[in-house]
């Protein structure tokens, strides 16, 4: 009989799930729940809950049936180049205007990997630009401005 061990990296994460998705189901039991068809404040929030402390635990089952993987060097790359690209979104879409700030958030994110090459980022860029306007503006009708005031007016055309 093998010897009872757990992931550690697993399992200090399955841990984290079912804690905060005890916290906030607590938290949830406060608000009136309601129904599936007349749901109150409660409801959503609980609902998630639940779903973290459901996906905590099959964590912690895969936790105990691997063996302890050493965790390996942090990846600064990733880090600095794909937590700003959101904020540099949320910061430009109103000044530079949907098309420039999807194609350059996407152009900041991809270079996050040491393997891309700059026209392959290019090319991800402008088919992740194009597709995003197409469904965002075009088949779902988002009001987004495609190209704000700090760039010339020719570009609006």
């Amino acid at each position: 009989m093998k010897p009872f061990a757990i992931d550690r990296t697993n399992g200090l994460c399955a841990a984290l799930f079912i804690f905060f998705g005890a916290f906030f189901a607590i938290q949830s039991l406060g608000l009136e729940i309601g129904t599936a068809f007349r749901m109150g404040p409660g409801y959503f929030p609980l609902v998630l809950a639940i779903v973290l402390i459901v996906l905590g635990a099959i964590i912690l089952v895969q936790a105990v049936r691997v063996e302890d993987e050493p965790i390996g060097p942090i990846a600064w790359r990733g880090m600095l180049l794909i937590l700003p690209a959101p904020i540099f979104f949320g910061m430009t879409v109103r000044g530079l205007g949907f098309v420039p700030s999807i194609f350059l958030t996407a152009l900041i994110a991809s270079f996050a990997s040491a393997r891309m090459k700059p026209l392959t980022a290019l090319l991800l860029s402008a088919g992740l630009t194009l597709f995003s306007v197409l469904v965002f503006s075009y088949a779902l009708g988002l009001p987004f401005q495609r190209f704000g005031p700090w760039l010339p007016q020719w570009l609006a055309l």
